[in-house]
């Protein structure tokens, strides 16, 4: 496969002078130019844990894309926060959300003529939002998640935000006092990383590692991991790879490997929440899934690991 088999378009030829001219004003040079533009969709934003780190972690990416022979380029699109925007009228823009994520992806790489994408995901809609994107435009391209948050401690236990959840119910009943609440609230949430439980995120990030569209044991590496930096240098040996093999998303996302996901979402007890996503997913990759199979495959699926919740 021709490594610049998009980007040409965009970076060879006397008439992409023009083009050209543009790109040296942000810092690329010839070399840059010549060797395969890699997209980096970035879902970094400041208003939550879960995405937090990215900007750092997109660092490394890129990093790692150069040391591969690739030229990395950034760009960012949205986030919203599922936990944050529980009970109020912004938890109605999470799921339309998804839809965002997917087409500003697609626009950036589809625009810009990327050869290859990485897309860096965090919070419940950004990962199906990512897949979406890569079933649709079909090049060479993965997910990277950015981990599941620390546990905090509290009174000598670990805790996670489904114990500060709990914990208002019990402050409602008079079973635990507003002081031990708030000393609860202050250290649930250690750091960067989505919430700890298999959740939406946790377990979508399990799905990407089974259907195949993250590296098997990249994803379950924590968020603040001293490995997780190791873990985004090696994205870009795994993107030139994918490109050098010419492997598209569409090789990968068939029938079985659905199947495949969504046994991994019963062996863990994962959210409901990917029976929504796994079919937006099968929709964009011309899959024929239908709600039924997953009645189908969790029947014969037994449950292997008891994650919290």
């Amino acid at each position: 496969m021709d490594l610049k088999h998009r980007s040409r378009n965009i970076t060879d030829g006397r008439d992409r002078a023009p083009a050209r001219a543009m790109f040296k004003a942000v810092g690329y040079n010839d070399a840059d130019l010549a060797k395969p533009l890699i997209g980096v969709a970035n879902t970094w934003i400041e208003t939550m844990p879960c995405n937090y780190h990215l900007r750092e972690l997109g660092a490394k990416v890129k990093e790692g894309i150069r040391a591969a022979g690739g030229t990395p380029m950034e760009f960012n699109t949205i986030a919203i926060s599922d936990g944050e925007t529980m009970g109020t009228e912004g938890m109605r823009a999470s799921l339309v959300s998804r839809e965002i994520v997917a087409d500003s992806i697609e626009l950036v790489c589809r625009g810009q003529l990327f050869d290859a994408v990485i897309c860096l995901v965090g919070c419940d809609k950004t990962i199906p939002g990512a897949a979406m994107a890569l079933a649709r435009m079909n090049i060479p391209g993965f997910i990277l998640y950015g981990g599941t948050i620390a546990a905090g401690k509290f009174q000598g236990k670990d805790v996670t935000i489904q114990d500060v959840f709990e914990a208002v119910g019990a402050n409602a009943a008079g079973k635990m006092s507003d002081e031990d609440l708030k000393a609860l609230e202050d250290v649930a949430c250690p750091g960067a990383g989505a919430c700890g439980g298999q959740y939406t995120a946790n377990t979508m990030s399990t799905v990407m590692e089974t259907i195949g569209l993250s590296p098997m044991g990249f994803n379950s590496v924590p968020a603040l991991s001293p490995d997780k930096n190791q873990i985004a240098l090696a994205c870009g040996e795994v993107a030139m790879k994918l490109l050098r093999d010419g492997v598209r998303p569409l090789d990968i996302l068939t029938p079985k490997a659905f199947e495949n996901a969504i046994a991994s979402v019963a062996a863990t007890s994962g959210s409901t929440n990917s029976v929504l996503h796994l079919l937006a997913i099968a929709r964009e990759a011309g899959v024929p899934l239908e709600i039924d199979h997953f009645q189908t495959v969790c029947e014969r699926t037994p449950i292997l690991a008891d994650l919290k919740p």
